[in-house]
């Protein structure tokens, strides 16, 4: 048998054994249990970082939507505003977080593309709207150029004051409509729609200012030194030019203000000055005119405003047709002036006032002495002699210095007979009523046939056709 201490050791041996694969089964489980823990902690760390992700993925494409439906709902709209209207801002992304990533690129990518697409068919519809405007235009000046025609040989066929009166307004009508349609054709790409010879500057400027209501407000200062004209495929675009600036400046001041043009003579070239005191242009209206009267750029229908205003726009397209330059700024006196500057060459000449006489519409130089200003201007070897050898015994005619009708009262030139300018050549006051009595019609009174001659002068003097006597001097207006 067994001894009692033996059992004892060997129950303590045995629970000693015991204890340490307890102790490791312990060990071993609270491993499982920390790894168990770990693997929980990862799974839970995992899952909410799968949950932020989504979330962050859910909140990009809400992000995403919305600026999709911002760029259909109000870029793309500002977008095809701001090409017809460059001030209109476009608006830009609703998160700046997209800066620069590839969606903004999509969106931008987009934006470009209608752009592109918007402004080709505005290009292609605006091309096709000037072509039919173009043929339009071309048609009724057209018309209205033999509407002209017929209201000059009913003039010549009636004698009546009061038919002749109303002649003369219907003439008048139909010539503020011809340049409406004119300035038009010409903002569309079509030819001014005249040939003209070699006009004196001072009689093209009268020509202009005879297109325009309040034509009357208009004061001509005359500061030419020499009897410069404008070469013939330059008359009628120069004439444009000045009549649009002329209406802006009418329009744009009270009816009782006058307007003032002043022709001025440079070492290159001569300028055409207009000033008024009306109300005058902002900046940004400046910079928006001398945007058109550069006709730097290609114009479309739509930049004209509603209703559209083709001034400017027809003189731009001259400018860039023909050389001459045109500049508006503020005027000294409060309102605008606008400066046409034209190149002596080659749009400038200088003609012979003893083969071909200005017309005595035209504004007189402002001059101490015309005939040695005129005797200076005349080429080598002129048959007009000089008035300083004309004897003077007789104290009446050498008491007229150069006799010229007084362009400062339109009123009186209107009422009698004015024959052509000779400032060679005074004509007496006797010799300008001999000529009046030997021109009057033999069919009717001598008041009237001097009152219509008069009449028939001026009407004839701004003529545009092409066919027109040879008489008559061509003063750039229709």
């Amino acid at each position: 048998m067994t001894s009692i201490p033996e059992a004892l050791l060997w129950c303590l041996s045995a629970g000693t054994a015991a204890a340490v694969v307890l102790a490791a089964l312990s060990i071993r489980a609270g491993r499982r249990r920390a790894d168990l823990r770990k693997r929980l902690s990862a799974a839970e760390e995992q899952n909410s970082a799968t949950l932020h992700s989504n979330t962050e993925l859910t909140a990009r494409l809400r992000a995403t939507e919305a600026e999709i439906r911002h760029l259909a709902g109000s870029r793309l709209p500002d977008l095809t505003l701001a090409l017809a209207h460059p001030h209109v801002p476009v608006p830009g992304l609703l998160d700046a977080r997209f800066t620069g990533s590839e969606t903004d690129q999509a969106l931008n990518a987009v934006l470009e593309e209608v752009s592109d697409a918007i402004t080709k068919e505005r290009a292609r519809v605006d091309a096709a709207a000037q072509s039919t405007l173009r043929g339009a235009t071309t048609t009724i000046q057209a018309l209205l150029y033999q509407l002209q025609t017929a209201l000059q040989e009913m003039q010549h066929r009636y004698d009546d004051p009061n038919i002749a009166q109303d002649l003369l307004n219907a003439d008048y009508l139909n010539e503020q409509a011809l340049r409406r349609v004119q300035a038009t054709g010409v903002v569309c790409g079509a030819w001014p729609g005249l040939t003209r010879e070699d006009s004196y500057l001072a009689e093209l400027v009268v020509g202009a200012t005879s297109r325009l209501r309040g034509y009357e407000r208009v004061n001509i200062s005359n500061q030419l030194r020499d009897p410069i004209a404008v070469v013939a495929r330059a008359v009628e675009p120069i004439a444009i030019t000045v009549t649009e600036l002329l209406a802006n400046a009418l329009h744009h001041s009270h009816r009782e203000l006058p307007v003032t043009i002043t022709l001025q003579q440079g070492n290159r070239g001569a300028s055409v000055i207009v000033d008024d005191y009306g109300v005058g242009m902002h900046d940004d209206e400046i910079k928006a005119a001398m945007e058109l009267l550069s006709g730097d750029e290609d114009l479309l229908l739509t930049q004209l405003g509603d209703p559209p205003r083709s001034g400017f726009a027809a003189a731009g397209q001259l400018v860039r047709q023909y050389g001459y330059g045109v500049h508006v700024e503020p005027s000294p006196y409060g309102g605008v002036r606008a400066v046409v500057y034209i190149p002596g060459d080659p749009l400038l000449t200088v003609l012979d006032e003893s083969a071909q006489p200005m017309s005595v519409m035209a504004p007189l130089p402002h001059r101490s002495a015309v005939p040695d200003r005129s005797a200076s201007m005349l080429p080598t070897g002129s048959a007009t002699p000089p008035p300083a050898a004309a004897p003077a015994p007789q104290p009446a005619p050498a008491a007229q210095p150069a006799p010229a009708p007084s362009y400062e009262a339109p009123a009186q030139q209107a009422e009698g007979e004015l024959p052509r300018r000779r400032r060679r050549k005074p004509v007496s006051e006797p010799d300008e009523s001999a000529a009046r009595t030997e021109s009057a019609p033999e069919r009717s009174p001598e008041e009237t046939g001097t009152r219509w001659a008069a009449l028939q002068r001026g009407t004839e003097s701004g003529r545009a056709a092409a066919h027109s006597e040879p008489p008559r001097s061509p003063e750039g207006n229709a």
